[in-house]
């Protein structure tokens, strides 16, 4: 009774707010991102970009990370995101299988599953709040111990707030599903970024984690990071991430590299 009335008040509370969010910004006239804009990523905070790439893009995004966690160490790469830009405001992409390697007990190796999505840009109003929402899922391609048992939906609303001077704040709220496992059958993901533009090709953000399982107790993290436009298409970046609870890595340490190709379809 109490899960059916919680989906009540999320249909009742989150379905107007796209309508007229919708509303007012196709009102406005404001487009979604076009190859003349710069590379906007989904890494490397855990905070998904709230904006799409531009129709008739393909763009790839990478990274390798080293973790620490209960006195064990691993290694993982190479985190490849293909994203699609197959109309105005929408996307396709998928996440590639990544590879865990343990370097030191505790921990395990091997693939995390597959998981195909489609993101569409909802809000696309400059200057102020722009959200999209995600649905996606993981299929059951990987190693379990890593990637879980079964197929593993889930649904994903980035939003992010341009502020003055080069200042920005983002967040996401995510919530996976997870059918097939005994115990936790969800987690539900929050997120909130402080973001500075330092030069015109430099940003740096602060991030806060945290993932609450259906059940069990939070993983809490704080990371921080940077990115670096190479060109308008090209960004490399770093990120350093802290545990802040005993559920929660020790540490993680990563940098990666993306790039984008325009023109691929004719308009």
């Amino acid at each position: 009774m109490l899960q059916e009335s919680s989906r009540v008040f999320w249909a009742l509370v989150v379905t107007p707010f796209m309508t007229l969010t919708v509303t007012d910004a196709r009102a406005e006239g404001e487009g979604c991102p076009t190859p003349k804009d710069e590379i906007a990523t989904d890494r490397p905070d855990v905070t998904n970009s709230s904006v799409v790439v531009p129709f008739g893009s393909f763009q790839s995004e990478n990274g390798v990370n080293t973790y620490s966690r209960d006195g064990g160490r691993e290694i993982d790469g190479t985190n490849s995101r293909w994203r699609f830009g197959i109309a105005q405001c929408l996307e396709v992409f998928v996440d590639v299988p990544t590879y865990f390697v343990n370097i030191k007990a505790p921990g395990g190796s091997g693939w995390t599953d597959v998981a195909p999505a489609v993101k569409w840009q909802i809000s696309p109003v400059p200057g102020k709040i722009d959200l999209s929402v995600t649905a996606g899922i993981f299929l059951p391609t990987g190693t379990a111990e890593i990637a879980g048992r079964g197929a593993q939906p889930y649904l994903q609303f980035p939003w992010s707030w341009e502020l003055h001077d080069g200042w920005g704040l983002s967040g996401m709220f995510t919530e996976f599903f997870r059918p097939a496992e005994l115990t936790t059958k969800r987690v539900t993901e929050t997120t909130f970024v402080i973001e500075k533009k330092v030069t015109e090709r430099l940003s740096l953000f602060t991030e806060y984690v945290g993932d609450n399982p259906q059940g069990g107790g939070p993983i809490i993290l704080l990371n921080s990071g940077g990115m670096y436009h190479l060109t308008s298409n090209q960004q490399v970046d770093f990120h350093v991430a802290f545990g802040l609870n005993h559920n929660s890595p020790s540490y993680t340490v990563g940098v990666g590299y993306s790039f984008r190709v325009d023109g691929l379809f004719p308009h």
